[in-house]
């Protein structure tokens, strides 16, 4: 399984990405949105983790527009990581086609609950998310 995880935080694509590892995962990183949708172009991937608060191309523009793209990845899985809270952030996220929303610091069972959750409601193999 390949996940893009878009996040301006060094630390935290550090920390996802020992928690993926753990699960088996190969994770790619973008620092910033525009980084991640040349990134979608370029590569394949399972899922996208996406941050919100980013410099240049903030999250929710970013899933605009790979949602508006007119191939495959338009569909891809997208997980928001974020550390803003409340209704309207859920809600901003899912009008923007993110799948689902998970509020940092995030668990590594969380992730791979959710993770695993999403990909088995669209019909993918969720077998790599037992860690």
């Amino acid at each position: 399984m390949r996940v893009l995880f878009v996040e301006d935080s060094e630390i935290n694509r550090r920390v996802v990405k020992e928690m993926l590892r753990a699960g088996g995962v190969d994770m790619a990183e973008a620092e910033d949105g525009q980084t991640g949708l040349d990134m979608v172009e370029a590569f394949d991937y399972d899922l996208i983790l996406m941050d919100l608060r980013m410099p240049g191309m903030d999250g929710i523009t970013a899933i605009r527009h790979i949602r508006a793209r007119s191939d495959d990845k338009a569909a891809l899985p997208i997980i928001v990581l974020t550390a803003d809270d409340g209704p309207a952030i859920d809600r901003d996220c899912k009008a923007a086609g993110a799948d689902l929303v998970m509020h940092k610091p995030v668990s590594m069972s969380g992730l791979f609950e959710t993770i695993g959750t999403l990909l088995a409601a669209k019909g993918g193999d969720a077998a790599v998310m037992l860690a």
